[in-house]
């Protein structure tokens, strides 16, 4: 973890989007950590910090509804080991609630099936893109103030 840590940190703004990317995708990775540590350790503007986090994380949330709109949720259930039963709901709130269900692409876990099943759903990928831009930039101001204010 040192490693990665590092090499976050030499990149400053750059590494902290590729955290956020990779932690947007189906990674298991803790792009607040990484935030957190990076503004702790470093003079990195809060403002740009959360706005390259937010950048990374759309960018990885709209990679996985492009995969969701060219697979099938069996294939994403078998590629991407999302059991049937949590993505077979993320389609039920989909379904009801359209594009803006992306606001909640966030959420460990449930986010990147949420992303998929809008990918599968074909949701109007403006509202989809918007919803997951103001999801996770209110989690990342969140977290950004948080640890200034304990800093």
């Amino acid at each position: 973890m040192d490693f990665l840590s590092e090499f976050f940190a030499e990149y400053g703004y750059w590494g902290m989007g590729i955290a956020s990317f990779l932690a947007g995708t189906f990674f298991p990775f803790s792009s607040e950590a990484v935030m957190a540590a990076l503004l702790v350790t470093s003079n990195m503007d809060p403002v740009i910090t959360v706005m390259s986090g937010t950048i990374g994380n759309v960018i990885g949330s709209m990679v996985n509804y492009w995969i969701g709109s060219a697979a099938t949720p069996d294939h994403i259930s078998k590629w991407f080991g999302i059991k049937k039963k949590r993505l077979d709901k993320a389609q039920i709130y989909v379904q009801h609630y359209g594009s803006w269900m992306g606001f909640f692409s966030f959420i460990p876990i449930l986010g990147t099936a949420i992303s998929l099943a809008l990918g599968v759903l074909r949701a109007n990928v403006w509202g989809t893109l918007i919803s997951t831009f103001l999801g996770k930039c209110l989690r990342y101001v969140i977290v950004a103030y948080s640890v200034m204010a304990i800093k």
